[in-house]
C-alpha cells in the first residue's frame, strides 16, 4: 500500500504507540487493527567482529605482576596512589607503570595492524603481567584509549580493570563490546577528574577506586562486569537481510525508537519496495559489502544503506551519494573525533555536476533546502546504525550534537573569480563528482568583512582561523583542521591578489599565529588531562616546553594585536598545510566569510551507475551533460 510523506508524518503525529519494547526475534508480527501495514527490512548490520572471552579473576595478588597503565586525566595522581595501596596491601606483588610498560592505544578495527597495541602484549608477556588496570577515562576520546588496554589484557586471558568517571563507564563498556569483549571490569570515580583539588583526588582514589579495582581483579564484584545489554555487543541485533517487522506505521516507529535504530524522530518505513527503487541507482548487488566500519566494526552491505536512505526521507537517486558517504566513514581522519565531548558534528560537502543535476542548493540558506537536509539527515542515521555511535554511550558530547547538514560549493562562482573547486584542487576532473565528508565543532559564527581589500581580508580570515581552534581557547591542538567558507563577492575581492586557492591558503596559513604566551596559557589552564600541578610545574615552564614542541619564533605582532604597541612578539603557528579548505558557496547577496574548525576530510569519488542518464530522465530529471561546467 502506498503512503504519502505527509501521510505518514501525520500518522506519526496522531498514531499511539502500542508496542511496549522492541522485536527480539529476526521476524516480528504485530496486531493489526484495520490500519495500513508495512514490512520493513533492518537498517542495521551484524557486526564482523569475533568475541573475546573474559579472563578468569585472581584469587589474590600476593606475588602477583600488575600493570598500572593510562596516562588520562590526573593518572599522574590517582595511579601512584593505587600502586602505593596494592603494596600495602599485598606487599609481595609487583607493579609495573605506564613508562615502564606502555599502552595499548584505542583496540583496532578488524584488518587494522596497530603497533602500539601488538608491542602491549609482548610487553605484558615478557614482564608476564597477571593483571592489568588502566585509566583514567574521563572524556570521549581517552576512554575507548584507555579501554584499549583492557581489551589487549583480556585477550591474553589477562583480568583487567578500567577506571572512568561516571558518565564514561558505558562508554568503556561499549568500546569492550564493540570490540568482542561482553564483559568488562570498571572502577568508577565517583565525579569529574579535572574538577577534583589533588586531595580530593587522592582521597577518592583510596575510599572508591580501590576497592572496586581489588574487587575487579579477584572477582568479588560481578556486577561491574555486566555490559548492561550494550546494543553494540556482537550480534546484539539479529538479522536475516530479509523483512522482518511487520506492523501498522505507529508500531513501526516505536520499534525503531525501542531499539535504538532512529534519531528520535519519525522514519519512512524502510519497505521492500522502497529500498528496491533505492537499489536501482547503483550497479552494486545488495549483498555486496562495503567493509566493517568502525566503531561497530558492522559489516555493511549496499541494502543496509538503501534501508536508511529511506528512513531519512531521501529519494531513491541520492543513492550515489549515500554511498560514497558510508565509503568516507571508513576514513580514520574523518571518523577520530567523531566520539569526543567536543561534539564534532558530521557533515560533508558535495562537488560536481551530479549535486546540481538533483538540485542541491548552494546559496542562502543552504544547509536548510529540503533536499541538503534530507542528506544530513542519511549522515545521522548512517552513523547510528551504521557506524554504531549512540548518544550517551559512545557518542560523548558534553551538551549533545548539531543535526548533520550538507554543503554544495557553487562551483560556477568559483570558476568566474578564477579559482579551482575543491574537488579539481584534489585531482579530480571538473566532470567528476565527489563527496566530502568532514566533521565541525561549532556553525553560524560568521565573518564580515567591511573591505575589499584583499590583504585586509586575509588578516581577519587568519584572525577568525587563530580564534577557532580545536577548543574555545585553543587549549587544544592548535593546528586543527578547518574549513573556511567564503561568499561570491569575499572570493572576488581576495582572487584579484591570491590567483589560486594555494595562494590564499599559504599567505593565511602565514599570518594566523597565536601569541606563545596566550597558547601557553589556554593549554596549561584549558587541557583537563594534564593535570598541571602550579607547585611542581609552572606556566613559566610550561611556555617554555610549548615554544619548543611548536616551533615559537618572533615574528611580527598580528595586525589584530597592534593595540599592544609591540612590533614583535614570539608566536606559535595556528595552522599547519594540508589541513584546511577553502569553499566558494552561499548567498552571493551577502559578504561572508566562515571558519569551520573540525576533524579531518575524506574526499570521495561518487560513482554513478551505467544506466544513470536513462534513470534519471523517468524520475523528470534532465541529461546529466547539462549540468557540466565549460
Amino acid at each position: 500500500m502506498k503512503t504519502t510523506v505527509a501521510a505518514v508524518m501525520i500518522s506519526a503525529m496522531l498514531g499511539a504507540f502500542a508496542v511496549e519494547g522492541p522485536c527480539k526475534d529476526e521476524s516480528c508480527s504485530l496486531p493489526v487493527q484495520g490500519e495500513a501495514t508495512y514490512s520493513v527490512m533492518s537498517p542495521v548490520p551484524e557486526t564482523a567482529i569475533k568475541p573475546i572471552a573474559v579472563a578468569p579473576r585472581l584469587n589474590s595478588l600476593d606475588g602477583k605482576t600488575v600493570a598500572l597503565v593510562g596516562g588520562s586525566f590526573m593518572a599522574n595522581v590517582t595511579h601512584p596512589e593505587l600502586k602505593r595501596l596494592i603494596l600495602a596491601e599485598f606487599p609481595t606483588a609487583k607493579v609495573y607503570v605506564l613508562s615502564e610498560i606502555g599502552s595499548a592505544g584505542p583496540w583496532p578495527r578488524p584488518g587494522v595492524v596497530r603497533r602500539e597495541k601488538d608491542e602491549f602484549q609482548r610487553k605484558l608477556k615478557e614482564f608476564k603481567v597477571d593483571a592489568v588496570v588502566s585509566g583514567n577515562g574521563g572524556c570521549g576520546l581517552c576512554t575507548p584509549k584507555e579501554t584499549g588496554s583492557c581489551i589487549a589484557a583480556e585477550a591474553l586471558g589477562i583480568p583487567s580493570v578500567m577506571i572512568a568517571a561516571p558518565g564514561f563507564v558505558k562508554q568503556a563498556k561499549s568500546a569492550a563490546a564493540v570490540a568482542g569483549l561482553s564483559a568488562l571490569c570498571v572502577a568508577e570515580y565517583p565525579g569529574a577528574f579535572a574538577s577534583h583539588t589533588r586531595e580530593e583526588l587522592l582521597a577518592n582514589t583510596r575510599k572508591a577506586l580501590w576497592p572496586q579495582v581489588k574487587a575487579g581483579l579477584l572477582g568479588e564484584s560481578r556486577a561491574t562486569r555486566d555490559v548492561e545489554g550494550s546494543r553494540l555487543a556482537p550480534n546484539a541485533l539479529r538479522q536475516n537481510g530479509e523483512p522482518f517487522i511487520t506492523g501498522t506505521f505507529a508500531e513501526i516507529q516505536r520499534i525503531f525508537l525501542d531499539s535504538g535504530w532512529t534519531d528520535g524522530l519519525p522514519v519512512v518505513p524502510p519497505t521492500e519496495d522502497a529500498v528496491a527503487e533505492f537499489l536501482r541507482f547503483t550497479d552494486l548487488p545488495p549483498e555486496s559489502s562495503l567493509g566493517a566500519i568502525p566503531p561497530a566494526g558492522r559489516e555493511v552491505k549496499v541494502r543496509h544503506v538503501a534501508a536508511n536512505g529511506v528512513m531519512a526521507g531521501c529519494p531513491p537517486e541520492f543513492m550515489p551519494f549515500l554511498l560514497a558517504f558510508v565509503e568516507a566513514m571508513k576514513a580514520g581522519d574523518f571518523r577520530r573525533p567523531l566520539s569526543s565531548t567536543h561534539a564534532w558534528t558530521p557533515y560533508c560537502w558535495l562537488n560536481g555536476p551530479v549535486a546540481r543535476q538533483l538540485g542541491f542548493d548552494c546559496g542562502q540558506g543552504e544547509i536548510s533546502e529540503r533536499k541538503n537536509a534530507v542528506l544530513g539527515r542519511f549522515i545521522n542515521l548512517a552513523m547510528l546504525n551504521l557506524g554504531g555511535y549512540r548518544v550517551k554511550e559512545n557518542r560523548m558530547g558534553t551538551f549533545g550534537y548539531l543535526m548533520p547538514w550538507c554543503l554544495v560549493e557553487d562551483e560556477a562562482a568559483a570558476r568566474s573569480v578564477g579559482w579551482k573547486p575543491w574537488h579539481v584542487q584534489k585531482g579530480h576532473s571538473i566532470d567528476d563528482s565527489t563527496l566530502t565528508a568532514a566533521s565541525a565543532i561549532n556553525w553560524g559564527n560568521n565573518l564580515v568583512p567591511a573591505t575589499a581589500d584583499a590583504e585586509r581580508i586575509k588578516d581577519m580570515v587568519a584572525w577568525d582561523a587563530v580564534e577557532k581552534s580545536q577548543m574555545a581557547v585553543a587549549s587544544g591542538m592548535p593546528c586543527t583542521c578547518r574549513v573556511f567558507l567564503l561568499t561570491e563577492g569575499v572570493a572576488r575581492n581576495l582572487a584579484r591578489t591570491y590567483r589560486t586557492k594555494d595562494d590564499f591558503c599559504r599567505a593565511v596559513e602565514e599570518a594566523a599565529r597565536i601569541p606563545l604566551a596566550a597558547r601557553a596559557f589556554a593549554n596549561y589552564w584549558g587541557n583537563p588531562g594534564s593535570a598541571f600541578s602550579p607547585g611542581r610545574y609552572s606556566l613559566q615552564m610550561h611556555e617554555r616546553r610549548i615554544a619548543s614542541a611548536e616551533g615559537a619564533r618572533e615574528t611580527r605582532t598580528p595586525p589584530w594585536l597592534a593595540w599592544t604597541g609591540r612590533e614583535r612578539i614570539e608566536t606559535v603557528p595556528a595552522m599547519a598545510e594540508g589541513k584546511s579548505a577553502f569553499l566558494v558557496t552561499g548567498d552571493r547577496s551577502r559578504n561572508k566569510e566562515m571558519c569551520l574548525p573540525g576533524g579531518g576530510f575524506a574526499t570521495v569519488k561518487v560513482r554513478l551507475p551505467r544506466e544513470w542518464d536513462k534513470l534519471m530522465a523517468e524520475r523528470g530529471y534532465e541529461p546529466l551533460a547539462k549540468f557540466r561546467i565549460r
